[in-house]
C-alpha cells in the first residue's frame, strides 16, 4: 500500500497564506457548526481513533458535528487550513506545524495523538545491518517529502549523507531487486506488505525508537478557532483521545467500518496488523502519554525538535517554535 504523508512545501504554504482571506466567512458547502477534519491520507488504521470517535458518538456526546475529510496524494492539509477550506486538520509530523509557524500562518498543533512517528527505514536481512547506524553510506530510497523531513534528522544525528539518496516512487520493486538498498516506510504498512506479498521479513528500524523526536497524528486548528471557541477545540481533542483509547483497547469494529466505507481499497487484515503494531510499539499511549494522557505534548520536546531543524538550516535561527503549538488543550481545564 502506498503511504505518502502530505508535507507542506514552504513556498506553497506561504502562497496559500498570502492569498487566504483574513476574516471568517461562510464556507461554500460547509454545514453550519460542522468541524471538517482533513486527514493526511486515505482512510486507514493510523487515523483509526478519529474514525472511532465519530462512529461511537464521542464527538456527538460533546455537542460536536464532525465530518472527516479523507486525504490523498493531491491533498495538502496545511493549505486547506490556511485557506479556511476546513476547520481542523491532521499533521503528519512536527515539521508541518513548524513550517506553518515559519511562514507566519496562524495555525497551531493542539494535540499529538501519536507520541511516536511511525516512520521506519527498512533493509534486507542478512546484510550485516543490525542497527540504524549500519545504514550509513548505503543507498536509501526516499521520497522528496522525506528528504525535507526525517532525513534532516538522520543527517544531524547519524551523519547520513545526501549521496545515499535514491528516488522512492512508492514502488517496492527497486528495493526487492537490490539487497544493498534500504527504503523508507511506515511501521504499520510496508513491513507487513513486504512480508505478505514478497515473503521477505525485512529489518525494520523505527526512527522514534532511535531518537527521532517528531510527533505524529497531530490535531491542527486555526488560531481564529482557538481564540473564538476554545471549548469546541477542547471538546474535539478530548473526544479524539477517547476515540483512540477505544480503538486500541476496546472494540475497533465501529471505526474500522467507517474506514472501510471511506477507503474500499483498505482490507481488514491491514487494519488488524496496523492496530497491533500501534499497540506493540506504544505509538499512542507511550512516552509522555503514559503519564500525561493521550494527546499530550511538551515544550521541551518541541524546543528540542526545532533546535535540531534550525541547526540543519531548515529554519532561520530566530524561529519562535512556540508559535507552532499550544499546550492549552492537553492539560486539564483551568491548569
Amino acid at each position: 500500500m502506498k503511504l505518502f504523508r502530505t508535507f507542506a512545501i514552504l513556498a506553497a504554504t506561504a502562497l496559500a497564506w498570502a492569498c487566504a482571506p483574513r476574516q471568517e466567512a461562510a464556507k461554500p458547502g460547509a454545514e453550519a457548526g460542522v468541524i471538517r477534519f482533513a486527514t493526511d491520507w486515505r482512510a486507514q488504521a493510523e487515523q483509526g481513533g478519529f474514525y472511532q470517535a465519530l462512529a461511537t458518538g464521542e464527538y456527538e456526546k460533546r455537542g460536536l458535528k464532525v465530518q472527516i475529510i479523507q486525504g490523498g496524494p493531491g491533498v495538502n492539509v496545511p493549505q486547506l487550513l490556511v485557506a479556511g477550506a476546513v476547520e481542523a486538520g491532521m499533521g503528519s509530523n512536527s515539521f508541518i506545524a513548524l513550517n506553518l509557524a515559519s511562514q507566519g500562518a496562524p495555525v497551531r498543533a493542539v494535540a499529538a495523538m501519536m507520541q511516536k512517528d511511525p516512520q521506519v527505514l527498512i533493509a534486507h536481512p542478512g546484510q550485516g545491518i543490525e542497527r540504524i547506524e549500519d545504514l550509513k553510506g548505503r543507498p536509501i530510497l526516499l521520497s522528496d517529502a522525506s528528504v525535507t523531513a526525517f532525513w534532516v534528522w538522520l543527517k544531524s544525528k547519524y551523519g547520513f549523507e545526501d549521496a545515499q539518496i535514491r528516488k522512492y516512487t512508492f514502488n517496492a520493486a527497486p528495493f526487492l531487486s537490490d539487497t544493498s538498498v534500504a527504503q523508507q516506510g511506515y511501521l504499520t504498512s510496508e513491513p507487513y506488505t513486504l512480508e505478505k506479498t514478497a515473503g521477505l521479513k525485512p529489518k525494520v528500524f523505527l526512527l522514534a525508537d532511535n531518537g527521532y523526536p517528531s510527533y505524529a497524528a497531530m490535531i491542527l486548528f486555526p488560531q481564529s478557532m482557538i481564540d473564538r471557541d476554545p471549548a469546541r477545540v477542547r471538546a474535539f481533542v478530548e473526544a479524539s483521545a477517547a476515540g483512540w483509547k477505544s480503538y486500541l483497547t476496546g472494540d475497533p469494529k465501529p471505526g474500522d467500518a467507517l474506514i472501510l466505507k471511506d477507503n474500499p481499497e483498505m482490507t481488514q487484515d491491514l487494519l488488524d496488523q496496523a492496530r497491533q503494531k500501534m499497540r506493540e510499539y506504544s505509538l499512542v499511549e507511550g512516552g509522555d502519554a503514559a503519564s500525561g494522557g493521550i494527546g499530550v505534548m511538551t515544550d521541551a520536546r518541541w524546543k528540542s525538535f526545532a533546535e535540531m531543524a534550525i541547526a540543519q538550516g531548515v529554519y532561520p535561527k530566530d524561529l519562535d517554535s512556540s508559535k507552532a503549538y499550544t499546550l492549552d488543550f492537553v492539560r486539564p481545564a483551568g491548569k
